[in-house]
């Protein structure tokens, strides 16, 4: 049931947000994409794999952090850590260049409010106690909630350093 909830979470809502982004500024002075270009062309098949294996080590390491430490909340912090990694995903993902910084959060109002709802969203599951009982989660302590939010701030702070670093190669 959680990772249905997750997936209806960051693959619904932030995709909704997602799919109202604005058009890179350079989008009408470069030249076109080839229409026989693959979807994963470009860097982004690369880029699905580094951030897919990124995420899901920083799942797994947290999780199991907290379950060889006999932590009874290693799954919820597993389930909320994914959360805050996706929204981050999502925001740092907007465009393939520029910085979230340089483009601004609300310049796409639509994804950020879905991510805030997003937060919001897993935050009534857990703290909520007929829908933590549902989801089978442990409400998580201020200190633990940080530690998995913090695994969010890592997955944009590595997309941000990347698109840095492709910057400063021309």
């Amino acid at each position: 049931m959680q990772l249905l909830w997750l997936n209806l979470l960051t693959d619904g809502l932030l995709g909704l947000g997602m799919g109202v982004e604005n058009p890179e500024p350079d989008t009408m002075k470069r030249k076109p994409y080839s229409p026989t270009e693959g979807v994963f062309s470009r860097g982004a098949g690369a880029q699905t794999i580094w951030v897919g294996v990124m995420i899901g080590a920083l799942a797994l390491g947290l999780g199991s952090w907290y379950f060889f430490t006999g932590r009874p909340e290693w799954q919820t912090m597993i389930f909320t850590s994914l959360a805050f990694m996706q929204v981050f995903q999502a925001f740092a993902s907007r465009s393939s260049k520029e910085s979230l910084f340089k483009m601004g959060l609300l310049s796409n109002p639509l994804l950020a409010g879905m991510g805030l709802l997003v937060v919001v969203l897993q935050m009534m599951v857990m703290y909520v106690p007929a829908l933590a009982h549902f989801f089978e989660v442990i409400p998580l302590s201020g200190c633990d909630l940080a530690i998995a939010a913090s695994m969010g701030v890592i997955v944009f702070t590595v997309m941000e350093l990347e698109k840095w670093w492709k910057r400063s190669e021309k």
